[in-house]
């Protein structure tokens, strides 16, 4: 590295103990502590300048080093470089600032010529410089993001209100590399909202990162934690979907994302601030307004450094993203339940089918918008269309035991020549339990519960039992089997004597309304 130059103000004492104190060389570089070669050099810079002691004491130390040490211009000798684009280039995956300082070399060999002598920097200095520069960007943290490598996601803090009372939340993602931005309109900020919105950002650019970097919004995160944060089961599943990985900024601590903090911050200026006099209606129409203006922000120059971020995407973060998957994400809830005793689980009331095997065990249900999914130790062992009718059942034949599949193949016909078997009574109580459900599926469970009781009391019992249901007015199968519990079918009707009324004088009888 060149020897850093004398300070001013001891080469200004060296100049006056020269002219003025007429001291050796040797005298002057003992006295102030420098070498006699810097006091014959600098000596000899002030008589070639033609400069005496009254006119160096009338003149300030930057006057001096201008006079002495006129100011050198690399430009005339060493090849430019362009800093703003080597900043772009080292992001990059891969690149280093020695292969870009070859480039630069190879570049300055082509411009060589007798008219125009120049010569690369050495590439000590050419770090030196680029160093220089990148501190002059911004006097920050300085992060570098590889190409392809995050997204950050956040929520801005302004909201925009809408005709209805409700107000429109603004999500707001930035690619590391490139800065390129993207904000959509939510409805709220729950789980729902943020994954969906970070589905449609990774739909506009097109590709997948390699990692996620949120907030730490309870909507996402479980446990925060500043080493091991632990995500919910959705935020799981969206980036299980996409191949990629979520890891949430450290609390109060901005500076992790910085990229989208200053997304934010021009989404706010360049965005909500033209929309501040709108009026909207709905969460789409404010979509509608912000789609154009979502443009104008990507394509705006940089001020320091070349092209925009639209331009410095395409260049750099896309080719370097992941393939979106084939099959959109679906929001999805999951919820731990244990499989019944008749090889179904339940869900919001209704029943769905799984493999008899798995009878006892707890399986893990995703559920979106049109399907039910069960996992078993992260295997789906089953599928169904969801379905929201409260009390009904899905199954599959398959899923049941080789007895219970014979079970499931009961039909009306078939119950009503068992009940036509037992006797009238019983089949006329049959036909009234099929009817009396939507569908006659519904019945088949109290159907086959007569049948068990025949083979327990016997046909005459049940069939005595249907008939004294009868009489009563009823047809459920727990009325028949109390009846037949408490043995009230074996007894016999007691014929009880014709009621007459007594003479009295009071009464007055048939006769008087003659």
């Amino acid at each position: 590295m060149p020897a850093p130059r004398i300070n001013m103000r001891k080469l200004k004492d060296a100049l006056r103990l020269k002219f003025e104190g007429q001291q050796s060389h040797q005298q002057i570089a003992t006295a102030l502590g420098i070498s006699k070669g810097v006091v014959t050099k600098y000596a000899g810079l002030a008589i070639a300048a033609r400069l005496d002691w009254p006119t160096i004491a009338a003149m300030d130390e930057a006057s001096l080093e201008r006079r002495l040490l006129p100011a050198p211009r690399p430009s005339d000798i060493y090849a430019p470089a362009d800093y703003g684009r080597i900043h772009q280039e080292l992001r990059r995956k891969g690149m280093t600032l020695a292969l870009l300082w070859e480039e630069y070399c190879a570049e300055t060999a082509d411009l060589f010529s007798a008219d125009h002598p120049v010569k690369p920097w050495r590439y000590s200095q050419f770090c030196e410089n680029y160093r220089r520069f990148a501190k002059s960007l911004k006097r920050s943290m300085r992060q570098i993001h590889r190409a392809g490598e995050k997204l950050f996601i956040d929520f801005a803090g302004p909201t925009l209100d809408l005709t209805g009372g409700e107000r429109a939340s603004i999500f707001v993602s930035a690619m590391g590399a490139s800065g390129h931005c993207f904000a959509t309109a939510t409805p709220a900020q729950t789980a729902a909202d943020w994954l969906g919105a970070t589905a449609q950002a990774l739909a506009f650019y097109g590709g997948v990162p390699q990692l996620i970097v949120p907030d730490n919004p309870r909507a996402l995160v479980a446990q925060a934690n500043r080493y091991e944060p632990r995500l919910t089961e959705s935020a799981l599943d969206f980036a299980r979907h996409y191949g990629c990985s979520m890891l949430p900024a450290r609390a109060y601590h901005p500076q992790d994302k910085a990229k989208v903090e200053l997304s934010v911050q021009l989404v706010e200026r360049w965005i909500l601030a033209r929309l501040r006099k709108q009026r909207f209606a709905s969460v789409s129409e404010v979509n509608e307004a912000i789609a154009p203006l979502l443009t104008y922000l990507n394509e705006r120059a940089f001020q320091k450094l070349p092209g925009c971020r639209a331009s410095v995407f395409a260049q750099i973060d896309a080719p370097a993203l992941m393939a979106l998957p084939a099959q959109p994400w679906e929001w999805a809830v999951f919820k731990t339940v244990r499989v019944h005793v008749d090889s179904h689980v339940e869900f919001e009331g209704h029943r769905y089918s799984a493999p008899n095997a798995l009878v006892g065990q707890v399986l893990e249900l995703r559920v979106t918008a049109h399907a039910v999914e069960m996992l078993h130790r992260g295997q789906r062992v089953a599928s169904h269309r969801r379905c929201a009718h409260k009390g009904g059942f899905t199954t599959v034949p398959e899923h049941l035991p080789e007895r219970h599949q014979a079970h499931a193949q009961w039909s009306p016909e078939r119950l009503l020549a068992w009940g036509e078997r037992i006797g009238l009574a019983c089949v006329q109580t049959v036909q009234l339990m099929l009817a009396r459900p939507r569908h006659p599926e519904h019945a088949y469970r109290a159907c086959l519960g007569l049948l068990s009781l025949s083979k327990r009391y016997g046909d005459q019992r049940l069939e005595a039992a249907c008939a004294m249901a009868r009489q009563v007015g009823t047809t459920k199968f727990s009325h028949i089997r109390d009846i037949l519990v408490n043995r009230r079918d074996l007894l016999k009707e007691t014929q009880s004597s014709q009621w007459s009324s007594p003479i009295h004088a009071h009464v007055r009888g048939a006769g008087y309304y003659q």
